[in-house]
């Protein structure tokens, strides 16, 4: 309970002294907001070449994470439970990520493609559960490979910015009971305006109905296409991401919102709330709602 307290502490000092500086969408001139074309190096002018380390996806911690329904028994679709007890969870605890990518190949096929490497990362870690030793209760591992291709054209004021298509692979690296992992082919398109962007990934799943299928049913749940829309404006950012099984019967997905707002340089008080299916991989089938606190320290 220290440690919670403390935790709870610094997540309040964070906000507080953001709001005190600063009154909402105030311009701060340290914040730099990166357009697609500067994210993915579309353009000419913003080619930076191979091998280089950019940002990705949200890099974040939040000390804060609570959980209206921790899922304290893990237990795939048409599968026994994967503990005879359930495991003592606790409904607060820490989630933290880590996104990069980088250019493995520039200006390919006609001169036009890239070819982008991806990782991400997050965890669920039980850091204020000292009956259970504070374990990670989930790690996911997500590799992906990308081409990307810039487009041209304009539809009712969205820029077409670019579209790509991938090879996307995630895991929690665990042995069964508790394994989980899918691959998929993921097609990218996105559009921007103004301060918005606009990200569609439909995917299609590798290895569906196998014997080794340790998540069977996962895109019914977690869901079969994504739209990420986000605004951005004098570093704070407004992201919601939805994820949909794209199914009439038993419709199933998630929609998760994210609030970052500058603190200092890259430094943001972050906001995140989920709710829905597949927070997680071992929560694939696992439905909750979410309420997280903490820093985001780049800009994606």
């Amino acid at each position: 309970m220290r440690l919670l307290r403390l935790s709870l502490f610094i997540v309040l000092l964070i906000f507080s002294y953001s709001l005190h500086a600063q009154g909402l969408f105030k311009k701060k001139d340290s914040i730099v907001t990166k357009s697609l074309s500067e994210s993915w190096e579309l353009d000419q002018k913003d080619k930076n070449g191979t091998f280089r380390l950019n940002s990705y996806k949200p890099f974040y911690i939040l000390p804060l994470q609570w959980s209206n329904r921790i899922n304290k028994q893990p237990q795939s679709i048409g599968s026994e439970p994967a503990f005879e007890e359930p495991i003592d969870y606790q409904s607060t605890e820490v989630k933290f990520q880590l996104s990069f990518k980088t250019k493995v190949l520039q200006s390919f096929l006609f001169g036009k493609g890239d070819l982008w490497m991806g990782y991400t990362q997050t965890a669920n870690w039980q850091v204020y559960n000292k009956k259970l030793s504070r374990p990670f209760r989930e790690l996911n591992y997500e590799p992906e490979l990308i081409a990307i291709f810039p487009l041209t054209f304009n539809v009712f004021g969205f820029k077409g910015k670019m579209v790509g298509v991938g090879f996307n692979h995630q895991s929690n690296g665990r042995a069964d009971p508790i394994s989980r992992s899918w691959n998929r082919v993921m097609l990218h398109f996105a559009v921007e305006r103004d301060n918005f962007q606009v990200y569609l990934k439909p995917w299609l799943r590798i290895g569906s109905g196998s014997e080794e299928d340790d998540n069977p049913k996962i895109e019914d749940y977690v869901g079969r296409a994504e739209a990420n829309v986000i605004y951005k404006k004098n570093g704070h950012s407004l992201d919601l991401l939805w994820r949909n099984s794209l199914s009439f019967n038993e419709n199933h997905g998630s929609i998760q919102f994210n609030y970052m707002y500058p603190i200092r340089n890259n430094l943001r008080g972050h906001l995140q709330v989920f709710s829905g299916y597949g927070e997680n991989l071992i929560d694939y089938n696992h439905y909750q709602t979410t309420i997280g606190l903490g820093i985001s320290f780049v800009e994606w």
